[in-house]
């Protein structure tokens, strides 16, 4: 029998959004927790797991919107932690992706807290699987980047030159706000206008929508985005996958 690690403290990845998608030991970690400090993007599925005697600390960010400081979340965790208390820190998706994570475990290891993480399924194996398509593929692309739309400075820099390569791929997160300096910069260095490009918004949950698209198309396409969601570059849905996203959105 699987038994959750002693440490006072558990990183737990939620996946995308459908409870679907945790783990077992996510699972385990949610029902047996004294505390859930979470995210925002924590789908209600998962939140629905969270067993009524566990107190629920919400300390979601919002990109370009109302968030709480990071210094904040630390704070809060340290100090549930020495309580005593068995805590969880629910994250999005994969913890360890543009989770934050280093930082939060930086500050338990200043307070002397052991922890442990279990990571989750992350919105770009998720989107893929959603549109039909694998995120690597023999004589396709031998490499797959896991990019950030924007950083702490702005628009993130990538390596726009190997990107807009043919056949290359790349899930995007955090890219709505930053979709046309996306574009720019990839055809600027190559990249072929008609590459296919498919957005997922809210990936996985009971309001998804899958948008496909060109290089050329994206920014309006993200246009029409309103939920969290991931850009996956070089990737177009299958025909299967296409026609369920649209009877879905016409039943919508």
């Amino acid at each position: 029998m699987f038994s959750l690690p002693s440490h006072p403290v558990l990183f737990v990845g939620a996946g995308p959004g459908s409870a679907d998608h945790l783990t077992l030991g996510a699972l385990r970690a949610i029902t047996q927790a004294d505390v859930v400090i979470h995210d925002r993007l924590v789908g209600p599925e998962v939140l629905d797991l969270i067993p009524p005697p566990a107190r629920r600390i919400d300390v979601g960010k919002e990109g370009f919107g109302p968030s709480t400081p990071q210094a904040t979340i630390n704070a809060t965790l340290v100090a549930e932690a020495l309580t005593g208390a068995r805590v969880v820190r629910l994250k999005g998706g994969d913890c360890g992706i543009f989770g934050r994570l280093d930082e939060e475990i930086e500050a338990l290891e200043a307070a002397g807290i052991g922890f442990t993480i279990l990571p989750g399924l992350t919105s770009a194996t998720v989107a893929a699987a959603r549109i039909g398509q694998s995120l690597t593929r023999r004589g396709r692309n031998a490499s797959l980047r896991i990019i950030t739309g924007h950083d702490m400075a702005g628009f993130a820099d990538q390596d726009w030159r190997g990107l807009a390569r043919k056949g290359e791929v790349a899930a995007i997160y955090m890219g709505k706000k930053s979709a046309r300096y996306i574009q720019g910069r990839l055809m600027m260095h190559g990249a072929a206008p008609d590459t296919a490009v498919t957005v997922v918004e809210n990936v996985s949950r009971d309001d998804e929508r899958i948008l496909p698209a060109t290089l050329a198309t994206l920014p309006d396409a993200v246009a029409r985005v309103a939920g969290p969601a991931v850009i996956l570059f070089g990737l177009a849905p299958r025909k299967a996958a296409a026609a369920l996203s649209l009877r879905k959105e016409a039943h919508a």
